[in-house]
């Protein structure tokens, strides 16, 4: 199963938490929509702020959105000017308060969205597909990933018949749930068509249970520790 399913979804609740953390109940259609509403507004207003996750905590009278920005300058602006402007902005789509984090993602190499967002815009300006990919994995495992692996699709090159070529370096234990594997997919739109890139990085294993509720880029490094030996229980001989 793990190599036909989306290793984040499989996670959820071992050691990856929600993008959307609210009960809906009986307006469970209506937030869902409006979640959807402010993260298309989102990622269409700051498509060059690098932005790689939208998170959206809600209660009774307030939205706190938390965006998570490889360059968080660029969405607050001077004296923080843009970010005011951006919060008044959601208040009108959304009709309610609304509390705007910025969160940088600090290493913006190992964020499988970011890496897919790259290689995607580089393909859009007619760089090669191999060149842009080995140049993402290089980067990544420069950066202390365990492993990475890059599909590319569609009619690669411009040659007539669609294919598909997958690139790897290292690990990726799709089935190890305490693997912390990050996977995203995007699409770049060149003259002879769409090309999609799906990108998985193992960042490690985190033991224990993570805080599924801190909102924001944690660092989940102090949580990692090495792999060695047999992580089984050892099994009790009978007498």
């Amino acid at each position: 199963m793990g190599q036909k399913t989306n290793p984040i979804s499989l996670r959820l609740g071992i050691i990856k938490g929600w993008d959307s953390f609210w009960y809906g109940g009986r307006q469970f259609d209506q937030k869902l929509i409006e979640d959807f509403k402010i993260r298309k507004y989102l990622n269409a207003r700051l498509m060059k702020a690098g932005v790689s996750k939208i998170q959206i905590e809600r209660n009774l009278k307030l939205i706190t959105v938390t965006i998570n920005t490889a360059r968080p300058g660029i969405i607050i602006g001077k004296g923080g000017q843009e970010v005011d402007k951006l919060k008044e902005e959601l208040k009108k789509l959304t009709g309610k308060e609304v509390q705007l984090n910025i969160s940088e993602v600090k290493r913006p190499d190992l964020d499988a969205f970011l890496v897919a967002s790259n290689v995607a815009r580089q393909i859009e300006g007619r760089v090669s597909y191999r060149r842009a990919v080995k140049a993402a994995i290089a980067n990544t495992m420069r950066m202390g990933a365990e492993g990475i692996k890059i599909m590319v699709s569609g009619r690669l090159g411009g040659a007539e018949i669609a294919r598909r070529e997958q690139f790897k370096e290292g690990r990726i234990p799709l089935h190890t749930l305490r693997a912390d594997i990050d996977y995203s997919r995007d699409e770049a739109h060149t003259t002879y068509g769409r090309i999609g890139i799906k990108v998985w990085i193992c960042r490690g294993e985190i033991y224990g249970r993570p805080d599924f509720f801190n909102f924001g880029t944690t660092d989940a490094k102090a949580q990692r520790q090495p792999r060695g030996g047999s992580q089984r229980p050892r099994s009790r001989k009978r007498k």
